[in-house]
């Protein structure tokens, strides 16, 4: 999953008016390319047969997650992610990844960890956003930091 392209219009609003007040008289395109690493740290935590990765953002990551077009950004943040849990490599969990990259930042500014889970279905951009980056639901009985939005 690349940029979201079939963002619906309720989260453009809402986007918008979080983005505003994310980081106020920040210019996104004067401001500097933010350096790696994006990722702290991840971590498997599970919940029954639910297993789900944590990923910690750095500041840096965090900051560069706000800023529009950082896809080769989220590609090396990616890459983090997989050298710290190379297990996370699976389908649909990048897409998750990117998805938080994407908005979590700006929806949710500063939640302590980014959270995927192996056990959601793979589904298209539109689907991904309108479930908060974590298709499926809380399924299983899966408890709210697992199954929660973004």
């Amino acid at each position: 999953m690349r940029a979201l392209a079939l963002v619906p219009a309720a989260v453009v609003g809402l986007l918008g008016a979080a983005s505003a007040s994310a980081d106020p008289g920040t210019d996104p395109s004067t401001a500097a390319p933010y350096s790696p690493p994006f990722v702290d740290h991840t971590e498997w935590v599970h919940w029954g047969r639910l297993s789900s990765l944590r990923v910690y953002p750095t500041p840096a990551g965090r900051a560069a997650a706000r800023q529009p077009a950082t896809d080769a950004e989220a590609d090396e943040a990616w890459t983090e992610v997989l050298a710290r849990s190379p297990d996370a490599d699976t389908a649909g969990m990048r897409d998750q990844f990117v998805c938080h990259w994407q908005l979590a930042e700006l929806v949710q500014p500063g939640k302590s960890s980014w959270n995927l889970e192996p056990w959601r279905p793979v589904v298209d951009n539109t689907e991904m956003v309108a479930s908060g980056c974590n298709p499926g639901g809380a399924e299983g009985g899966a408890p709210p930091a697992c199954g929660g939005p973004f």
